[in-house]
């Protein structure tokens, strides 16, 4: 016998557009933009005409629950609990697996907001957002190398993109190794280089 549709009970139309959003994020890292209303209908437990009473369109809510996914507050919030008394190398080692991790974790969902956001309907609220957030990011893995900013060559808002960058590269480029990640060669890379000085034994 088929199993009947879970239903929910009655909500307000933003307790349905919340639920709605949760119950999408998943699907999106399953199936990606190609996730059908009908898959969203179900997950949420209504019909699938339900989405089109708070939502005008499917992609209007895949454009939310893309935005929502990719909400960077954990990040921030675990960059902020890096001990900022801690060696510079231990705190960027830190920093690095944190944002590479979450890096790969969200990868559909990056690829899916470049394409339908970036690239795609490019909403300027939505666009100038993500703009937003990718600032608070990079202030936050800044201010991780702050407290060692006079022994620095770059200054610490450019040692955060040069991070940045390499955990993106690792994770999005042709010659990305995601599994093989490490936060310690990453800070080896960015704080020592890889040239081996002249006072240094091979």
């Amino acid at each position: 016998m088929e199993s009947r549709r879970r239903r929910v009970p009655a909500m307000a139309p933003e307790e349905r557009r919340a639920a709605l959003i949760d119950a999408t994020i998943p699907l999106l890292h399953e199936h990606g933009l190609e996730v059908s209303t009908r898959q969203i209908a179900n997950a949420a437990g209504v019909a699938e005409g339900t989405i089109f009473g708070v939502f005008e369109s499917k992609s209007q809510l895949v454009v939310c629950s893309v935005i929502k996914a990719l909400d960077p507050q954990a990040d921030l919030d675990g960059l902020a609990a890096i001990d900022r008394s801690a060696p510079l190398r231990v705190r960027v080692i830190a920093a690095a697996e944190l944002v590479h991790q979450r890096f790969v974790e969200r990868a559909h969902l990056m690829h899916a907001a470049r394409k339908l956001i970036m690239v795609g309907e490019q909403d300027p609220d939505t666009v100038a957002r993500m703009a937003a957030d990718r600032e608070r990011i990079c202030a936050a893995v800044a201010d991780v190398f702050a407290p060692d900013a006079e022994s620095l060559r770059v200054t610490p808002a450019r040692a955060a993109q040069l991070l940045l960058m390499f955990c993106g590269a690792n994770t999005f480029g042709p010659y990305g190794e995601p599994g093989s990640f490490s936060g310690a060669d990453l800070a080896a890379l960015l704080l020592d280089g890889i040239h081996i000085k002249e006072d240094q034994p091979c």
